[in-house]
């Protein structure tokens, strides 16, 4: 049997999505793809993070699922393979309003686009669950829409956009390169970036601003929130001690605290967040 190379397999792979499933075809954010990533990762196939871009491995991944399911092997998701893949392979996104409760294709890509506008609802698995219902009503909020909890046509629309950007320039919040970046990670979100320093370096406000939290969050360990104005907040995980407290207004450049590994953290490293009105965006574009 002929195998397509990886770069002719990804293209046909998106032709035969478009010609699947029409919802899919206007889709510059990769919707789609990522809906057809989450069902190879649930079956330990694709192991590469939901990005929504049809590389080689997720070609490979398709590849690999014709194989164990008896269909002809050219690496293409065309129908014959969305159907095999169960529910997780339908039904295309557009095609009726998303609940919580419900599950399929359609509910992965709005997952995706979720995450990309800001909101990330947990890990991308094609299930509306609290978490999804919770993260689409704050993203209508955010947008200006009915906080209903319903994907129509209306909130698809808005989460097809380009996601948000700081309007402020920012500087680095401590001396050290970035590690993990801001992005997919396997099925979930990496809501920041990971500056890699050691324990107790000192970690400055990225612009002037006013503390809004001060203390413990779950997973965050030791967080230190700033306001900047125009929707800005700027967020500092993980602090081996926090220098400033709720309501304290500082500079630019000003101390917040210092560099831990609190909260659910590997090793030491500063977890640092731009959101603006609370949607998650990649800090590397605000920061000079």
């Amino acid at each position: 049997m002929k195998f397509l190379t990886a770069a002719a397999a990804a293209a046909a792979m998106l032709a035969a999505l478009a010609a699947a499933a029409p919802a899919v075809r206007a889709q510059a954010s990769g919707s789609g793809v990522a809906a057809l990533q989450v069902a190879l990762y649930a079956r330990a196939l694709y192991t590469s993070s939901v990005d929504g871009v049809a590389g080689p491995a997720t070609a490979a991944a398709v590849r690999a699922f014709q194989g164990r399911a008896g269909l002809p092997v050219d690496g293409i998701a065309g129908p014959a393979t969305r159907r095999a893949l169960g529910w997780r392979g339908r039904p295309a996104l557009g095609t009726r309003p998303i609940v919580a409760g419900r599950r399929g294709w359609d509910v992965a890509a709005a997952q995706f686009l979720l995450a990309r506008a800001g909101f990330p609802s947990g890990p991308l698995d094609g299930a509306a669950g609290p978490r999804f219902a919770a993260a689409l009503r704050r993203f209508q909020a955010w947008a200006g829409l009915p906080a209903d909890g319903v994907a129509g046509p209306a909130t698809l629309g808005r989460l097809r956009a380009s996601p948000p950007v700081s309007p402020l320039r920012l500087q680095a919040p401590v001396s050290a390169p970035i590690g993990d970046g801001y992005g997919p990670r396997g099925n979930m979100l990496h809501s920041g970036v990971d500056f890699v320093a050691p324990a107790g370096a000192p970690v400055a406000a990225a612009a002037r601003g006013c503390v809004t939290f001060v203390g413990f969050d779950d997973g965050y360990g030791l967080l230190v929130v700033l306001a900047h104005g125009l929707g800005v907040t700027t967020w500092y995980a993980h602090l081996s001690r926090a220098d400033v407290g709720h309501g304290t207004c500082v500079g630019a450049g000003a101390r917040i605290g210092a560099v831990g590994a609190t909260g659910r953290a590997t090793g030491p490293h500063l977890h640092f967040e731009v959101r603006v009105r609370d949607a998650t965006t990649d800090p590397r574009l605000a920061l000079r």
